[in-house]
């Protein structure tokens, strides 16, 4: 089970449209450049705000988990690039402003839409397990828990990283703009450095003990032996140099020679069973997204080896069967039929998910109509229960299927959600380079004989769900968040609040939410005591988590028919959209 600080993924949304007249932003309008103003997502106190993170436009709308992020992004669409020049450009800021979430050290997912076709492309750039790599790596103990916290911390937690490789292969297949031009800001911002904010001061002391473990961890992100304050100035140099490496020779520059040799090293010294031929060899995929509808809405999402978009879609589909806009969204039976299906899709996603290139997922079964009918006839209106998985085999035979958003000018859209996995990963940064490794392996299941065990160049099961939702063929949102498997549920009701009851997407993604996470539904204060009192009274396990869930973080972008845009982004962490 994750513990609550996992973070999981970023997820990147960014829409242009055809008009390329001038850009705005607030009251600053320029014909000839895109003028932002500087924006805080948290006061002179160091406390989080929590309004003015949506955005509005009618030539482009960015929202990212970062200001810096969605600034560099916009830039890019203002010069011309199209929407994955953009989601590259993007993917690798985020690397560098919300280290402790994301980087090159990672992996992920990307979802590409083509506007002229319709045809979408699922590109899987997950970490890979290290040819090494074996259950028994893990020495567990009596309870069956990892010993040393191996699965989380140091060399046995690093899966061969991905992100390079798979944001590169978007770019040089997809891209129209040069890698230099790409990569040159987020080389300018890991040199000249950014602002910490209180999410990631948070972060750092939340983590000091991961952080303070490895010294080449330690040198970046502690200033003096202790975090940075809200409001310092953060660089990362030895990541400006990694990058600009990259820059120049590509992603042979990070698979071989004195990066991967570095990061070899560092994870082999810290434990690990990493090796440069793991990393020559890593190669992505292209696969089948997962595909599915509600209420006539087309919902495309990440495929196997993430369980994300199957289960959005089984959740909602479960919730089909349900008037769901005549239930108020803050009573206690919405929260419950939520609960309810949540739990059943989880059940499901325990047995039966895993990477397809090792183990059959039955996907058409887990995305069947039929099947999430019969599910929905457990659930008991006033009660909560507890669900052993069903039999989606039976529905396999279904063709009922159906994915980080970006729409350029042409209509083009990617969606992409990547990851460390928790906050700062392994907490192992490559010596010289700047790079934090992921702790991917954690993602595995302890022991032999699992959808999700541990084997060689396996990838481990995923809740990242970048999602594109479709209405007779045309894009009206894209959608996803970071937070393991709170991804799946707060994505879930984001998207049922904004068809089910027309909801503002900033207004969707603020309201207050629930997370079933096992034995416990978990919820925010924000929603009323005396619905939370009638849940209890139901038999739900309630636990209490402050007015505002610290995970999932929602990115999101809505498309009118009108074409107006608008972006709304999490105020529960750093994100910010920005309109052009």
């Amino acid at each position: 089970m994750k513990k609550l600080f996992l973070l999981g993924s970023i997820v990147l949304t960014i829409l242009s449209s055809n008009s390329q007249v001038f850009a705005k932003t607030n009251s600053n309008i320029n014909t000839d450049k895109v003028v932002i103003e500087e924006f805080k997502p948290y006061d002179e106190a160091g406390n989080i705000i929590r309004t003015g993170r949506d955005a509005t436009g009618k030539n482009g709308v960015v929202s990212t988990g970062k200001f810096e992020a969605s600034k560099i992004g916009l830039e890019i669409i203002e010069k011309g690039g199209n929407a994955v020049d953009a989601a590259v450009a993007v993917g690798f800021a985020l690397g560098i402003c919300e280290p402790q979430s994301s980087g090159i050290g990672g992996g992920g997912f990307m979802v590409i839409r083509f506007a002229k076709t319709g045809e979408v492309k699922f590109i899987d750039f997950r970490e890979v397990a290290p040819k090494g790599a074996t259950p028994a790596m893990w020495e567990v103990d009596e309870k069956g828990n990892v010993k040393n916290n191996e699965k989380e911390v140091g060399g046995k937690a690093i899966g061969v990283p991905g992100e390079v490789k798979g944001l590169l292969y978007a770019l040089d297949t997809y891209g129209t703009m040069d890698r230099k031009e790409v990569l040159k800001p987020s080389i300018d911002l890991a040199e000249n450095g950014y602002k910490v904010s209180s999410v990631l001061n948070k972060d750092m002391k939340n983590q000091f003990e991961r952080i303070d473990m490895f010294p080449e961890t330690a040198k970046i992100y502690l200033n003096d032996g202790l975090p940075y304050d809200v409001g310092d100035v953060l660089k990362n140099p030895d990541l400006a140099k990694t990058l600009r490496k990259i820059s120049e020779n590509g992603e042979k520059a990070f698979y071989e020679g004195e990066i991967a040799q570095a990061i070899v090293e560092s994870a082999q010294a810290a434990g690990g069973v990493l090796t440069l031929e793991d990393m020559k060899n890593y190669k992505i995929s292209v696969r089948d997204p997962g595909v599915g509808n509600y209420r006539g809405y087309e919902i495309i999402s990440a495929g196997p080896p993430s369980s994300g978009g199957a289960h959005i879609i089984q959740i909602l589909n479960i919730l089909e069967n349900y008037d769901m806009s005549s239930i108020d969204p803050n009573s206690t039976k919405y929260y419950h039929l939520f609960s309810e299906a949540i739990k059943m899709a989880f059940a499901d996603r325990a047995k039966y998910m895993g990477d397809t290139d090792f183990i059959d997922v039955p996907m058409n079964g887990v995305l069947s109509k039929e099947y999430a009918k019969e599910l929905s006839k457990q659930i008991d209106l006033n009660k909560s229960k507890q669900y052993i998985a069903g039999n989606p085999w039976d529905f396999n035979e279904s063709k009922d299927t159906t994915h980080y958003s970006i729409v350029d000018k042409d209509g083009n859209i990617v969606s992409v959600t990547k990851t460390v996995n928790e906050v700062f990963g392994s907490g192992v940064t490559a010596k010289n380079t700047g790079i934090i490794l992921n702790n991917e392996m954690d993602d595995f299941d302890t022991g032999f004989g699992k959808a999700n065990s541990v084997e060689p160049n396996k990838k481990p099961l995923s809740s990242m769900s970048p999602t594109i939702i479709l209405k007779d063929g045309k894009p009206v949102m894209s959608v996803g968040a970071p937070g393991s498997t709170r991804i799946i549920t707060g994505v879930a009701q984001v998207i049922s609040k904004v068809i089910d009851h027309k909801m503002d997407v900033q207004e969707a993604i603020d309201a207050p939410r629930i997370h079933e996470d096992y034995d416990k539904l978990v919820y925010e204060t924000r929603i009323s005591p005396e619905v939370i009192k009638e849940l209890k009274d139901m038999g739900h396990n309630m636990v209490d988590e402050g007015p505002w869930l610290e995970y999932p973080c929602v990115q999101a972008v809505t498309m009118s028919e009108d074409g107006t845009l608008r972006g709304g982004a999490d105020p529960r962490r750093d994100g910010k959209a920005l309109g052009l």
